[in-house]
């Protein structure tokens, strides 16, 4: 794919000349991406690599760090410990954030919460999370994920676009870039966000970065139109807004012509996208027709716009129309105080809505080529931050080990990848580092990560930096 340093203007007769093809090329390209051909874009010519699993990803991104040890990770022998000093041993001198950092003790706070084993698997999942506890054997779970990033910010950044500084695309703009779109009226990539917090989400998490803006994600809101000036203005029609539409074209492409600029092509790719998407966005997020079954499924919230579960119900709707890549949002994770009575919130919001996503999709015979990702940006740390009493704790930041879960696109199901030691501080085996987990993602795509690229400012760039493995175990 052209990158912007190829369409530098030209002054001489024989860069001009040269350039005609170029532009012609351009057009040609304006024309696929304006609706005149049936076809939607296929994105970058020679993707998939190897054959993939899966064509789709739904990823539902828990902002603010789930903690590993009311959740996922079972600690049993933390209830003899107690309240006693977490042993320099363990800590190794690794980096604390500034919340606890000048803490006089770091005493080792148990989870309050009961683990069991589920499903033929075995897994041993918490009492909190009753739902996904039913979707055992269909989920892969990987208690080892390690990141480079301790606050959330650099943390979150990271997990969006391989890098912990703004600027970079997205893991959305990325697949849409490599794989293109399913559906020519709709986005490749769409993003959805619920919860509260004090962390705040910022538009660039799903951004393209110096990818071609055509590859953005498009946030979907949860009030008004679900996108901004979707609906007509007073006094205009269908008809004028086609006729509106195709003078703008007339004029963006002959600028596009005299400008030689990528973006203008971008330009008419989306003023068209935009009018395709006004016939087919209020169709997919009317949910009034789906059934009393499906609502019930998902949970009372499914039917309010703008909750976590609203979301669930809406990323499988979209999926199933043809976007490539849904990203939901939850904020509400960070409990550095609280945490019993904070993460009980959370996970009665999620718990169900996660659990009936992967069951609709497999009902609906799309989980196979379908992934569902389930995960935040980092855990919690195993020692309390603040005052430790009886009933009551909290947790800071820990990048060394957290859970993540895939379920679906050739993920191995009912499986449990990787081992931490006795307080869920460092991993015994099997680390699992965020450029790993995004190397096999793509892999399940069809996407090799190291030819995965785009030159800018006189370097290849792609998701994983120069790192990254895949880790095939994980796969079926």
């Amino acid at each position: 794919m052209r990158t912007p340093d190829e369409f530098a203007p030209s002054i001489s007769r024989r860069s001009f000349v040269g350039g005609l093809s170029k532009t012609a090329g351009l057009l040609a390209t304006a024309s696929l991406l304006a609706g005149d051909s049936e076809a939607a874009d296929p994105g970058v010519q020679g993707v998939p690599h190897v054959s993939p699993k899966a064509k789709r990803v739904i990823y539902l991104f828990q902002s603010g760090g789930p903690s590993q040890f009311e959740l996922f990770d079972e600690k049993t022998a933390l209830r003899d410990l107690q309240g006693t000093e977490l042993p320099e041993s363990i800590r190794q001198g690794q980096r604390l954030t500034g919340m606890t950092a000048t803490q006089d003790r770091f005493p080792i706070a148990a989870s309050r919460f009961k683990f069991s084993s589920h499903g033929q698997s075995g897994m041993r999942l918490s009492e909190l999370i009753p739902w996904t506890s039913k979707i055992a054997d269909e989920i892969c779970l990987v208690r080892t994920l390690k990141t480079e990033a301790i606050n959330h910010d650099p943390a979150v950044t990271f997990f969006q676009t391989g890098a912990q500084q703004a600027g970079r695309p997205s893991l959305g703009s990325w697949l849409s870039y490599g794989l293109g779109n399913l559906n020519e009226d709709l986005p490749a990539f769409v993003a959805l966000i619920s919860g509260t917090g004090d962390q705040p989400l910022y538009d660039r998490l799903w951004g393209s970065g110096f990818l071609p803006s055509r590859f953005q994600g498009v946030k979907f809101s949860s009030t008004g139109d679900p996108v901004p000036f979707l609906s007509n203005p007073a006094g205009i029609d269908a008809v004028t807004r086609r006729r509106i539409v195709d003078d703008v074209t007339a004029l963006n492409r002959g600028k596009l012509e005299s400008a030689n600029d990528p973006e203008i092509a971008t330009r008419i790719a989306q003023y068209e996208l935009a009018f395709r998407m006004q016939s087919a966005v209020p169709e997919i997020v009317d949910v009034s027709r789906e059934s009393e079954h499906t609502f019930e499924m998902y949970g009372p919230d499914s039917r309010v716009r703008g909750t976590f579960a609203h979301n669930c119900l809406l990323a499988r709707r979209l999926i199933e129309s043809g976007v490539r890549f849904v990203q939901l949002f939850h904020r509400g994770w960070d409990q550095h105080r609280h945490l019993p009575t904070e993460i009980s919130k959370q996970a009665q919001l999620t718990d169900q809505p996660s659990a009936a996503l992967v069951l609709d999709l497999k009902a609906r015979g799309l989980l196979d080529d379908t992934i569902v990702v389930w995960g935040g940006e980092f855990g919690r740390t195993v020692y309390c931050q603040g005052a430790l009493t009886a009933d009551d704790y909290g947790r800071d930041h820990h990048p060394r080990c957290f859970p993540l879960w895939m379920a679906g696109g050739g993920f191995k199901p009912g499986f449990t990848y990787g081992t931490t030691d006795d307080f869920a501080y460092n991993t015994v085996d099997k680390p699992v580092h965020v450029h790993d987990f995004h190397a096999t993602l793509l892999h399940q795509l069809g996407i090799d990560h190291k030819r995965l690229t785009y030159r800018f400012q006189g370097r290849d760039f792609r998701l994983t930096d120069v790192e990254g493995e895949v880790i095939r175990d994980l796969l079926s």
